[in-house]
């Protein structure tokens, strides 16, 4: 009698306690269902390049790769820290902003940090998106590290210190007296500290179209000011009888008893070059070097293949065995002067001649494999930052990879990770306005390759979109996205938004219904060139369903977009997408 009852007991608890788990778990099924109602819902984000160039090139460890940073890192600036090198870049409206590099061997990268990365060192508002951050230059100095730059859609020029380069950094120190954009700031070996920047032409009397011209002024650090009045030391570039445009995005260091002021010249466009200027004084009288550019690829075949175009606005580095090597940027167009992936980091060495620098091979085409520093090579293993990789996240972290941006500063927190998904609450703003709409992206790091996403979203009207998007700005964009259709029914479409297009609202280019009412979709951007595709498919194991092939996406080049950025692949949600 009594093993049963027990039998009886034990049989009775597991009844209850299987009730009790299977209540629970559609409780928690229930809430999840509540919370991702409210929210579009990645699983996982996948990008792959596979660029025609670098396919069948095959690399020694004696050799690296350029560009050194493939995609949207412009104005490359670089110092060295003992054994270590640090590269920093500007970033403009995205958020977080000026991300920091650190390498040992100047050909592998690691992302440490983005130096602005609270709201209390720059809101970007409504700014347009090629507004924020200019040309930042990185130095170091008796233990500490030092970015100057200017934020055009806020405080103008600032500086901004860090004991540790991957951060926290300091909030900044405005700098009122100094005008213009891209300032240096240069430590001399008299313990005088210099600040160098670009400015309006003397008197702001032009002499002609893009006349410009570079002014110095000291800096008290403990004072926080500066003591003197900006003097003249380079009136409108190399030589005034040709009438030179743009000078700009000086950089001043010495060596053997001489000064020399490394300036971009020519404007970041096709005919954008590096020169260079040497006096025995801080102050000058500056002379420009007879074989000026030291950089350029204006005259050559604009033919030639793995064409590199637009190099310029270069910064210098000694190493430790007394090499010097320069970084700079450069784009790679896919036909022409469109390029999508934005101005990148090439690298390569620098010879002095008479005491005066040359960048090796400046003048001749930049070559996609080069002969590395002679440093040792790193054995750390970091994410590729050139060449055809594959990039993956699960969002298994709770908190954002570094090579995660915002489009400008989140005035609150409207995205969560949590559970393996990252979840972005589709924001009131929308792709098409000047705001901190629902958008979390990455760069396009090769003019081929192909980036899917897996979410889930649940519509509640046809205002709201949620999907992925190639993205150069708010008036040109391609997006691939979920959303209710005209009859109640989910459906996935692609829009294309261009100014020359469509009276300059955006269209639907493609569209179609789901049969089930699966939440779950993966959609698909393939990139190749000039041409986008589109695909999307409901179950994993499905082959990859056409939506629309070869769309143009010369609407995303800096030539038809404008602007300074390069092409991001973000993921979006919004409940106004098609509001007014």
């Amino acid at each position: 009698m009594f093993k049963p009852k027990r039998l009886v007991v034990k049989l009775v608890s597991a009844v209850i306690l299987m009730s009790a788990f299977s209540s629970c778990k559609k409780i928690s099924q229930k809430s999840q269902s509540v919370v991702y109602s409210d929210y579009a819902a990645f699983d996982w984000f996948d990008y792959r390049g596979n660029d025609d160039a670098y396919v069948n090139l095959s690399k020694s460890d004696d050799e690296y790769l350029n560009p050194i940073l493939a995609g949207f890192y412009p104005d490359p600036t670089i110092c060295r820290a003992e054994d270590k090198f640090y590269l920093v870049n500007s970033s403009f409206c995205y958020f977080p902003g000026l991300p920091i590099f650190e390498s040992t061997d100047l050909v592998n990268w690691k992302q440490i940090g983005n130096i602005i990365n609270r709201r209390e060192q720059a809101d970007f508002g409504n700014s347009r998106l090629s507004g924020g951050m200019y040309a930042p230059t990185i130095r170091y100095h008796k233990g500490i590290f030092y970015v100057i730059c200017t934020n055009v859609s806020g405080v103008g020029n600032f500086i901004v210190t860090a004991k540790n380069p991957a951060g926290p950094w300091s909030n900044p120190i405005k700098l009122p007296e100094v005008n213009g954009i891209d300032p240096d700031i240069f430590f001399d070996e008299d313990g005088k500290v210099y600040i160098t920047h670009n400015g309006p032409p003397p008197n702001n009397v032009s002499l002609h179209d893009g006349h410009r011209a570079i002014y110095m002024l000291e800096y008290d650090f403990e004072k926080q000011k500066t003591t003197t009045t900006p003097k003249l030391i380079i009136n409108g570039g190399t030589d005034m009888a040709t009438k030179p445009v743009w000078i700009e995005g000086p950089h001043v260091f010495k060596k053997a008893g001489f000064y020399y002021t490394i300036c971009a010249q020519g404007g970041t466009g096709f005919n954008h070059s590096e020169v260079v200027f040497r006096s025995k004084n801080v102050y000058g009288p500056y002379e420009s070097y007879a074989e000026n550019p030291i950089l350029t690829q204006s005259h050559l075949d604009p033919n030639r293949k793995n064409l590199v175009s637009t190099t310029g606005h270069a910064d210098f580095v000694e190493l430790p065995n007394g090499d010097w090597w320069s970084v700079f940027l450069g784009c790679r167009p896919y036909e022409g002067d469109l390029y999508n992936t934005g101005r990148e980091t090439f690298m390569m060495p620098v010879e002095w001649k008479n005491d005066l620098p040359e960048i090796v091979g400046g003048k001749e085409a930049i070559p996609m494999k080069n002969k590395r520093p002679n440093l040792p090579l790193s054995k750390e293993k970091t994410e590729p930052n050139n060449g055809n990789f594959i990039w993956r996240d699960d969002f298994n972290s709770n908190e954002l990879g570094l090579k995660w941006n915002f489009i400008r500063t989140p005035s609150e927190k409207w995205y969560e990770l949590t559970n393996g998904k990252l979840l972005i609450k589709p924001g009131k703003e929308s792709i098409h306005t000047e705001t901190n709409f629902s958008f979390i992206g990455r760069r396009q790091q090769h003019l081929k390759f192909e980036t899917s996403v897996k979410f889930e979203f649940n519509p509640k009207d046809n205002l709201e979109v949620a999907g992925l998007t190639a993205f150069q700005n708010e008036k040109h964009y391609l997006l691939i996205g979920k959303r209710l259709n005209s009859n109640g029914k989910q459906e996935i479409f692609v829009e294309r938004m261009a100014d020359k297009i469509n009276n300059g609202k955006s269209e639907i280019i493609s569209k179609k219904e789901l049969s089930d009412s699966d939440v779950a979709v993966f959609v698909k951007i393939k990139g190749n060139g000039r041409l986008y595709s589109f695909y999307f498919k409901t179950k994993e194991k499905e082959k990859w369903n056409l939506l629309i092939k070869d769309v143009d996406g010369s609407i995303l080049s800096t030539k038809e977009a404008g602007g300074f950025v390069g092409t991001y692949l973000a993921m979006y949600a919004s409940s106004a997408h098609f509001g007014k």
